[in-house]
């Protein structure tokens, strides 16, 4: 009998374990080395994120990747059997890993922030001067008008990007767009990247009619049941896309808006970047651009595409897995691509994710993409049954529940290893979410800006509580939970060193520089990890990038100082002096013009 019983559990465990063989996230070894020249790198300080060899001072590099770390002796096995230049270019200066940046949409944060830009807070731009921001609503409305004035064609649609609901205080509606003009169709899309907003004009020249989209959720409609220009959330912001598509997204101006973002992450110190929603603007274009981008030479970024799943299934129905599949075929050193991408909830800048008890102050409760964690985790099955790395956008704490509930969801009907399930954003945690999120092995993305930007505007709707540990990164941290923090631009800009002292400080960029749920501050080196090595590991590309170590590729952060080594207040401050791409040295000095890519 007994010999039985280890007979079943031995066929239970073999059949846990090729069950989930085509989920297994494998170790991608380094191509054959093709080692010739030599470039060996001398700086002050090389910190590598590799805790065997924490700190150095030379790394030698060959076919764009690592050979060696250590100090210049170190190198000499190396350099005594291949032809060797030293570079000491940065001798005085402190490299790191190229900084990741594990959730951004760099194709659409270049589109947008080259539009008229309606953003409360200053923008900054890789080729002049930052936009300043806009104080209020009447500075709002006049700027808006000011850009419409300036189109001399009446019937050119005006796409503007940034307004903020919550720090202008309203809503907008077509009455309140037409008085910017209501001949000249007006787009307003909003700084969270979720909800649109279109005048009497947009309406009429697009013949948009309440029967038409009486069946999209988030489309708004007054009391007479006349659209009131508002389309809130993602469904009813793709049909403003699928409509007016050509306005927003110009072929011609495509490439000189994707070395826009280049230049601004370049500058900030980034060498890969997440891309977390490709093809929501269109999959063929998209793909195209991704490939001529990455086979540029003028390219400084490697890139890691996260498929929407939205678009896929409407596009290419129950094809959509395959589909994305084979995009992995479009692979090249500085293109990857790698997971799949799920909506959970609303958003948090415009106060619209799915809130649970006590909800908002004023008594609502935000909105959710699905009616219980059982239609998520049904959603997204057929997606964890073929292996991918799922990333969930998830803010409210009902919104965070249905995402953990789902998770589990999920392994009780196909358990997986190492499935790096990822919650991006996570802006309404409790205690009882991350202890759950770590017994179920997911991993979390913060956005760090809803401290250093959002916590001032947002604490009247959630209270002091909830909008003071939004982004509990301590707690995160103490509980073993691989964390990163991103920017989720274009909602607020590229800045891995902006984050790294936030994340550290929990202070806001406010002139009070307040302080938020100090108790949830991390320690730099452990922010530092949030921007290399744990970005990395986000994305699923930690055994390609995110630390100096031999095998991976040649991508460092060159640094005025060491952010471990300066005071807190001052790392955001630390200059980017270069990036270095596959051995490649860009400096910051090489982005500041504009420049297509060919």
């Amino acid at each position: 009998m007994l010999h039985y019983k280890v007979r079943v559990l031995c066929i239970c465990v073999l059949g846990l374990f090729f069950g989930a063989a085509n989920a297994v996230q494998l170790l991608d070894p380094p191509s054959t080395p093709q080692v010739s020249n030599i470039t060996v790198f001398v700086a002050k300080k090389i910190v590598t994120m590799d805790p065997a060899i924490p700190h150095a001072t030379a790394v030698a590099v060959s076919d764009g990747r690592i050979l060696s770390v250590g100090s210049l002796a170190d190198m000499k096995p190396w350099t005594d059997k291949y032809p060797t230049k030293i570079n000491r270019d940065f001798a005085t200066k402190v490299i790191y890993p190229g900084f990741v940046e594990p959730h951004a949409h760099p194709l659409l944060a270049g589109i947008l922030f080259n539009k008229p830009l309606l953003t409360p807070s200053p923008m900054p731009n890789p080729w002049g001067p930052a936009f300043p921001g806009v104080a209020n609503l009447p500075a709002a409305m006049k700027l808006l008008k000011k850009y419409s004035d300036d189109i001399k064609d009446p019937s050119k649609p005006l796409v503007a990007w940034g307004y903020d609901v919550v720090a202008m205080g309203k809503v907008p509606d077509r009455q309140m767009l037409d008085q910017a003009s209501n001949v000249r169709p007006i787009i307003v899309w909003d700084l969270s990247g979720h909800d649109m907003y279109v005048n009497s004009a947009m309406i009429k020249a697009y013949d948009i009619t309440p029967e038409k989209v009486k069946s999209i959720p988030g489309v708004g409609l007054d009391a007479n049941g006349q659209l009131n220009g508002r389309f809130l959330d993602i469904p009813a912001l793709m049909y403003i896309m699928k409509l007016a598509g050509k306005d927003i997204l110009s072929s011609d101006e495509v490439p000189t808006d994707y070395m826009y973002i280049n230049d601004l992450m370049q500058q900030a110190g980034i060498t890969t970047s997440g891309d977390l929603a490709f093809g929501s603007l269109n999959i063929d274009m998209e793909t195209k651009l991704m490939k001529a981008y990455t086979n540029s030479a003028a390219g400084d970024l490697r890139i890691v595409p996260v498929v929407y799943s939205e678009p896929f299934i409407q596009k290419y129905g129950n094809n959509a897995i395959k589909e994305a599949q084979n995009l992995k075929l479009q692979d090249n050193d500085r293109l990857m691509f790698q997971g799949v991408k799920f909506y959970s909830d609303g958003g948090y800048l415009p106060e619209t994710m799915r809130m649970e008890n006590p909800g908002y102050i004023d008594g609502s409760l935000g909105s959710s993409n699905f009616k219980s964690a059982q239609d998520f985790a049904g959603a997204m099955q057929p997606w964890w049954d073929a292996g991918f790395h799922i990333h969930i956008h998830s803010n409210g704490d009902k919104g965070n529940q249905n995402s953990i509930n789902a998770l589990q969801l999920m392994i009780d009907a196909k358990p997986r290893f190492d499935h790096r399930y990822t919650i991006n954003h996570f802006g309404i945690p409790s205690t009882a979410m991350v202890m759950k999120i770590k017994v179920l092995g997911a991993v979390v993305s913060t956005n760090i800006s809803y401290i250093s930007e959002r916590a001032q505007l947002e604490y009247p709707a959630l209270g002091m509580d909830r909008a003071s540990y939004a982004t509990r990164l301590g707690t995160l941290v103490r509980s073993g939970v691989v964390t990163s923090i991103h920017s989720d631009a274009p909602v607020s800009a590229p800045a891995p060193l902006k984050g790294a002292w936030t994340a550290v400080t929990r202070r806001d960029v406010y002139k009070d520089g307040k302080i938020w749920a100090p108790a949830e501050a991390v320690t730099v080196q452990d922010a530092m990890k949030m921007i290399t090595i744990n970005a990395a590991y986000t994305l699923g590309v930690e055994d390609k990038v995110g630390s100096i170590e031999p095998g991976k590729f040649a991508d460092f952060t060159v640094l005025e100082s060491d952010p471990q080594t300066v005071s807190a207040i001052k790392i955001k401050d630390v200059a980017v002096v270069a990036t270095v791409i596959g051995g490649k040295v860009v400096l910051v000095s090489q982005t500041k013009k504009p420049r297509p890519f060919k």
